[in-house]
């Protein structure tokens, strides 16, 4: 019998998760990575102790509200790491919903498929850092290859897409976002997102003060020739 997809957490209505659509958003369990200022702290180290949500209960919110919502955000913790989720997505799709993935682009083959069988119409993907500098920021040994060939996948691919970097004091600064920029230059859109304070995977982050409003459009005008749209998020 096939495992359900661990779905820890459920946004009920979200005005922001999906970009022009209202949505539903679930946060999956566990996560591959241990970026230091990473809020989801319970998802990423303690999942194994939080209640599951059933399917059930999602696909029956999308279907009550067919007429309102237009469909359904994937977050986490990182949702790829679960072969669970293309047969979730499969029965989410047969609702006529729209599916939004958030991902660590870490699982390129799971994303390949996801793309391939038509089962996400939006994927957004961290690009944490400049490669080089993945294993640091990340705290974690990552497979920088495996970033490099789902950033490939959608930068060919027909599924709308964007790339999204946190700007963290300390750890990026601007030359470390122009060397994501020349990786990434071409592509239809990035997103600079603010650094949130407050509770994070390593305490020391819960209190840096974030880069100014100013600082932040500084950093998107510099990048903002290698795009088609550079976006900020505060």
């Amino acid at each position: 019998m096939r495992q359900p997809l661990p779905i820890v957490g459920l946004q009920r209505l979200s005005l922001i998760d999906y970009p022009g659509r209202l949505c539903a958003t679930v946060f999956t369990a566990g996560c591959n990575f241990r970026c230091p200022y990473c809020y989801n702290v319970d998802i990423v180290l303690h999942h194994q102790g939080l209640d599951t949500i059933p399917e059930r209960e999602v696909l029956d919110l999308l279907y009550r509200r067919r007429d309102f919502l237009d469909g359904l955000c994937l977050g986490g913790g990182e949702p790829t790491l679960h072969r669970a989720l293309p047969a979730f997505l499969y029965k989410v799709k047969a609702l006529g919903a729209l599916v939004k993935l958030d991902t660590n682009g870490s699982r390129p083959r799971m994303l390949g498929k996801l793309m391939e069988d038509g089962l996400v119409d939006y994927v957004a993907m961290d690009v944490k850092a400049p490669l080089r500098r993945y294993p640091e920021v990340v705290r974690y040994k990552v497979d920088v290859e495996a970033v490099k060939r789902s950033i490939g996948l959608l930068r060919r691919g027909n599924v709308d897409h964007e790339f999204r970097t946190t700007v963290v004091p300390g750890l990026l600064d601007g030359d470390d976002l122009e060397e994501i920029a020349r990786g990434l230059s071409g592509s239809k859109r990035h997103v600079l997102q603010g650094f949130k304070p407050g509770v994070t995977l390593c305490p020391e982050f819960a209190e840096v003060e974030p880069y100014s409003t100013a600082e932040m459009r500084a950093f998107r005008d510099r990048v903002t020739p290698y795009f088609s749209e550079c976006e900020l998020r505060i």
